[in-house]
């Protein structure tokens, strides 16, 4: 009997092992939720942002008035827990005098598009300063007295999202007053894949500043050097820039963000359906924004009635959703296979269920998508693999320019 229960304790110690093991292996899944509050166990194998490596930049900030752009994605994982970069350098005697945040703000809780004050930090005290709304770009005399400037934020890599182009007017504050600026890098969730129509120059704007497709497939720290080498600056001034790199990362690597890197980016399926969902900004179908699955569905009061529908309600990221209390027939695609190309056929479906007495393209479907092509294609009702093969030659070129830039394999 001894005997026994020892070999069936046994059994079921290596079967838990085994089932702790699986579970343990899931945190880098593309389907995982993320959650603000998680923390990750840092090993020799696993991918190392630049704000970790801080024996590559510490001595960089000794002495130095610093300047940090910086959001809730901005932390320094350790091997149970994260700080965030702004407590760890004052922890470390580092001389911060102000921190920058891009859209969303320093805390990331505003909504798209929502106009965000200057303030102060209630826990470090340091003013921050919003470099979203009618101040995009850092002034001569907000960089008065800064010796350098850290830009730490998580990315997504896709041209809408707007830190890139908060990056680029950092970089050009940068250059226009002699400051260097040094880019932590982080890993890009969409790294895996080059896609989407390409930006016409003349079509610029906040959601969307340089000639490139859709998904680019750089990090930020690979897109801040082409926005240098391509002169896409003002005058074409260059930024003194140094990128700290990542380690372990390629651009096939399985990245799952810790951290939402905004309100309506709650997990990594929303982040790998973004660049596909995210031209419903500039239509008039709601893409999930005031529900729990925000870039995981897409919908409308206008939609044939189907068996999945949803009520869009005020939430947090999301004040004023588009249909808000009505209820929206639509497409449930929380289960769908990870991605590797923009599915245009999302678009396509929504344009088709649309009435004709509905109006579907908004104000800014021509900026999301970049050029006025896209627009004129659907509506003359071409198909999803004939617009697809529209944009090839383009990404072919930008493939050209994006391989002197590459840092990661």
């Amino acid at each position: 009997m001894i005997s026994m229960s020892f070999k069936n304790t046994y059994f079921l110690l290596v079967f838990l092992l085994f089932f702790s093991f699986i579970s343990c292996g899931q945190t880098n899944t593309p389907n995982n939720k993320l959650n603000s509050e998680k923390t990750v166990a840092v090993s020799s194998k696993e991918i190392l942002s630049g704000s970790q490596q801080t024996n590559l930049y510490l001595q960089l900030l000794k002495d130095k008035s610093i300047a940090v752009v910086a959001n809730q994605t901005s932390v320094i994982f350790k091997k149970a827990s994260h700080t965030h970069i702004i407590d760890s350098l004052l922890t470390l005697k580092i001389d911060i005098k102000k921190v920058f945040s891009p859209e969303h703000g320093f805390r990331g809780k505003a909504d798209a598009s929502e106009e965000i004050a200057d303030g102060i930090d209630v826990k470090t005290g340091l003013p921050i300063v919003s470099l979203y709304g009618k101040n995009k770009k850092p002034t001569d005399e907000q960089l008065n007295g800064i010796d350098l400037v850290i830009f730490d934020i998580q990315d997504v890599g896709v041209r809408f999202y707007t830190y890139i182009s908060t990056l680029h007017y950092v970089m050009e504050a940068c250059a226009e007053n002699g400051i260097p600026l040094m880019l932590l890098d982080r890993p890009n969730p969409n790294g895996h894949y080059v896609d989407g129509p390409t930006l016409e120059i003349e079509h610029k704007s906040f959601v969307g500043m340089h000639p490139i497709p859709l998904v680019y497939g750089m990090t930020i720290g690979e897109y801040a050097k082409m926005i240098n080498g391509e002169k896409w600056l003002k005058n074409e001034i260059k930024c003194d820039l140094t990128v700290i790199p990542l380690k372990n990362y390629t651009h096939k690597s399985l990245y799952s963000l810790p951290i939402r890197p905004s309100p309506n980016l709650p997990n990594d399926t929303a982040i790998n359906l973004y660049p596909s969902l995210g031209f419903f900004e500039g239509t008039t179908v709601n893409a999930g924004r005031g529900t729990e699955n925000q870039f995981q569905q897409y919908g409308a009061p206008f939609f044939p009635k189907s068996e999945f529908s949803y009520t869009p309600q005020p939430n947090f990221g999301s004040k004023y959703p588009k249909h808000q209390n009505k209820l929206c027939y639509g497409v449930d695609l929380k289960n769908v296979e990870r991605l590797s190309s923009v599915n245009i056929n999302f678009l396509l479906d929504a344009y088709n269920k649309t009435p004709k007495n509905e109006k579907f393209f908004g104000a800014t479907f021509t900026s999301h998508a970049g050029n006025t092509e896209l627009e004129n294609q659907i509506i003359k009702g071409l198909s999803a693999k004939e617009i697809h093969l529209s944009w090839q030659p383009k990404i072919e070129v930008f493939k050209k320019i994006r391989a002197k830039y590459l840092i990661y394999k």
